[in-house]
């Protein structure tokens, strides 16, 4: 029995308490084992637009392409998989969509999203990423960020400039150096990280982990094990008594989006299915 047939999902999107609209898309697709998360951006509802053509441009390319990556070879060049380059390509398509909107449609311009991906095997995950949405993991009680932010404040502790501590603090954390359909071309952030039993897998937009500390993320998944819904939307609550200033996903409600998946040692899924909702203008 493989990867696929034993992971379960929850998921949870929400405006939170401020903004007025969620532009938070999220998506998970059991029999691709594929999950997504999308933090639109831009005038109205153009950010809600942008993420919503990043969710169903990544799926789109992912189901017409996933059967010949996982027959496909390592690449010769960079050593990764085809299932990861089908992901990196699928946000591509998506990023050359959403630019050719933004530059196309008045209603439009200036939209943007940030987006991070997961693509489940037979025993790893190829993870996608651009711009400060992130992928967390808790394994065997360590809870880390696997994703680093394409974010300006993320440069800047890089640099030295400040510490992770001061970062927290700074007004500056929603400046993002990389986003879907800003520019005509995209860098994609890969990865891939093996996978094992008991492992559970958080992607969240900055919605929530603007609002709480990682540890705080962790400790309140460890808390609820194997209730990935419960953990969801207690996150989001979290999030939400914490100001809620942004849109909130994760496994079940809030501000930004939230998705959890967990590999199970027997065969049993939730649910797959599709979130998208509206988010008042701002930066991811």
């Amino acid at each position: 029995m493989g990867l696929r047939d034993n992971l379960r999902y929850a998921g949870l999107t929400d405006p939170g308490r401020v903004r007025d609209h969620n532009e938070d898309a999220i998506v998970f697709d059991e029999q691709l084992g594929l999950v997504v998360v999308a933090d639109g951006m831009g005038g109205y509802n153009a950010g809600e637009v942008a993420s919503g053509i990043a969710i169903k441009s990544i799926v789109e390319v992912v189901r017409e392409g996933l059967d010949n990556a996982r027959h496909a070879p390592e690449d010769p060049e960079t050593g990764l998989i085809a299932g990861t380059l089908l992901l990196r390509d699928a946000i591509r398509r998506a990023n050359h969509i959403i630019f050719h909107a933004s530059q196309t449609q008045p209603q439009c311009a200036g939209m943007g999203t940030t987006v991070v991906a997961c693509l489940f095997h037979e025993d790893r995950v190829s993870v996608a990423h651009v711009g400060d949405s992130r992928l967390y993991r808790l394994r065997s009680g360590q809870f880390e960020q696997v994703t680093t932010d394409h974010s300006l404040l993320a440069e800047l502790v890089a640099r030295g400039f400040y510490t992770p501590e001061e970062a927290r603090q700074s007004l500056n954390k929603n400046l993002v150096t990389r986003a879907l359909g800003i520019e005509k071309m995209v860098e994609v952030a890969l990865a891939e990280e093996p996978v094992l039993g008991g492992d559970t897998f958080l992607l969240c937009s900055d919605g929530l982990s603007d609002m709480v500390e990682d540890s705080d993320i962790g400790l309140t998944i460890s808390n609820f094990g194997a209730n990935l819904q419960a953990a969801a939307e207690q996150l989001v609550q979290r999030a939400n008594d914490n100001g809620g200033r942004d849109n909130i996903s994760a496994p079940r409600t809030s501000a930004a989006p939230t998705v959890l998946s967990s590999t199970a040692r027997s065969s049993r899924s939730t649910r797959s299915g599709m979130a998208t909702s509206s988010r008042s203008a701002g930066t991811s």
